[in-house]
């Protein structure tokens, strides 16, 4: 069995980890364990993912953090596919990750099989909303539910009140939501012949629209009064303040969408709901700071999903908009803050930055010197991903963040 295995006691904070670079970032700012996925099986084919030897080494950091390692086997496998699917579900259990996130009964069956050390985790693509479904699903060896983002807060309190205290319940807490229940869209397929249920939605749900009369071609029209044309464009979840609720109701663990999104989201939204957790677990009010830092990631309009209501659509755009960006990583610092970075996006001396570390509050600072790695003073940070020397104002780990804000 897993040695990585917490209890419904323990409230866990699972974050996105699309490639290696996400893994760093999410395990550095405090995620409890991490998702990923393999090079097939997984429902953002788009994502990095990660070969073989790559998940093997993403198990044995996380593993030496004291984190865990679910792997999203989430797919819809159709007869051709299930054939890789023992040797795959093989490979997962010989690496020792912690669990399997499963959309498929005979996935379920699969994995009960070719890989016996991993917990299974039904995935919301299975639609989970009702204490039968989460009891069935139980009785045939799942031990997390990760809940249908459709399911409102009572509700939840409900299942939690019916089904066995072993069974783990995780929820979506923050990240873009799908327009479909549960994800089981076939628009993508339809328009573009890419399958969303193999991972490979093209977001047609986020294109602009509009009315077109059969006899006027070439003649196209806004389809709502006030001019927006994103009619199926949802908003995204936040409910970084609602945490303790979503503990009173009995969820397990705190799940971030993201394996597509970049390694500066997955470090500030995990730091984010870092804080909010223990915060939470202390009885203690959460810093508003906290819920700010959230805006510092690009994002659409925010709402609290179906957990109190309807999360309301968002027509006039599909952009995201954000506060900061992030403009350099740190690689190494000093006692004194002289460190050495990697840029990510251009700044200039002058500039008013940030400095967002795994260990407090982010500090804010205005370089005085920059050099390139040659040792020459520089105005500004014109070359992607390029070498800078600068002194921060504090000692800084590995994987810190300096950002620039809007």
């Amino acid at each position: 069995m897993s040695q990585h295995r917490i209890t419904n006691n323990e409230p866990e904070l699972l974050s996105p980890a699309g490639d290696w670079e996400r893994l760093e970032m999410a395990l550095a700012y405090g995620a409890d364990a991490v998702y990923l996925a393999g090079s097939e099986f997984g429902m953002r084919s788009a994502a990095g993912n990660f070969n073989n030897g790559e998940m093997e080494k993403a198990v044995a950091l996380a593993h030496s953090l004291g984190r865990r390692v679910y792997v999203t086997c989430n797919t819809l496998p159709r007869e051709d596919e299930l054939k890789r699917l023992p040797g795959f579900l093989e490979a997962l259990d010989g690496f020792g990750v912690d669990g399997l996130i499963i959309a498929d009964l005979g996935v379920m069956g699969l994995a009960r099989r070719y890989a016996p050390h991993a917990r299974l985790h039904v995935s919301t693509q299975l639609g989970v909303i009702n204490s039968a479904t989460a009891c069935a699903l139980y009785d045939m060896g799942a031990d997390t539910v990760v809940l249908a983002r459709e399911t409102p807060m009572e509700d939840i309190r409900t299942i939690r009140a019916n089904t066995p205290k072993d069974l783990r319940l995780e929820a979506f807490v923050h990240g873009a939501m799908c327009v479909s229940f549960s994800g089981r869209c076939l628009l993508s397929n339809y328009l573009t012949g890419r399958d969303a249920n193999r991972g490979q939605c093209a977001q047609p749900c986020r294109w602009k629209y509009s009315l077109v009369e059969e006899t006027r071609p070439g003649e196209y029209f806004p389809i709502v009064e006030d001019g927006g044309t994103y009619i199926m464009n949802s908003r995204d979840m936040r409910m970084i303040e609602h945490i303790p609720e979503l503990i009173e109701a009995g969820i397990s663990s705190f799940k971030i969408e993201g394996r597509m999104k970049s390694a500066y989201y997955a470090a500030v939204v995990t730091n984010a709901y870092r804080h909010a957790i223990d915060a939470a677990l202390k009885g203690e009010r959460l810093d508003p700071l906290w819920i700010a830092e959230t805006e510092k990631v690009s994002h659409r309009p925010y709402c609290t999903g179906f957990y109190y209501g309807q999360p309301g659509e968002h027509y006039s755009q599909a952009s995201y908009t954000t506060d900061a960006d992030v403009a350099a990583v740190v690689e190494r610092c000093d006692e004194g803050g002289n460190a050495v970075l990697t840029q990510r996006n251009k700044f200039c001396l002058g500039d008013r930055l940030e400095l967002l570390t795994p260990e407090g509050a982010p500090v804010s600072f205005t370089p005085e010197q920059m050099f390139n790695a040659e040792g020459e003073e520089i105005q500004d940070t014109r070359h992607p991903m390029m070498e800078i020397h600068m002194r921060l104002p504090r000692c800084a780990p590995r994987l810190s963040i300096v950002r620039k804000c809007r």
